[in-house]
């Protein structure tokens, strides 16, 4: 298939987000841009966002138990807590 150079300005943390990312899944940035583009224009990124959504709807109180039970026994400082798992 033929390429079509696209031009886009984003912001540096944005970009370098991205150089990052597309290393680490060995794809260069304007492959790792394509992937994204045919991801959502399918809607296979909006499906598994809803999938992990519902999934945390149903499962986030095993992951505030978890943390708290962490909290009491000493594995993690208090107020140390991260964000919610959703």
């Amino acid at each position: 298939m033929a390429k079509t150079q696209l031009g886009a300005r984003v912001d540096e943390d944005v970009a370098e987000l991205a150089r990052k990312r597309a290393a680490d899944l060995g794809l260069s940035v304007g492959d790792y841009l394509a992937r994204l583009v045919q991801e959502d224009a399918s809607g296979l990124r909006a499906r598994a966002l809803d999938a992990a959504a519902r999934f945390l709807a149903e499962h986030q109180a095993i992951f505030d138990e978890a943390e708290a039970e962490a909290e009491a026994d000493g594995r993690r400082p208090e107020g140390s807590r991260g964000a919610r798992a959703a």
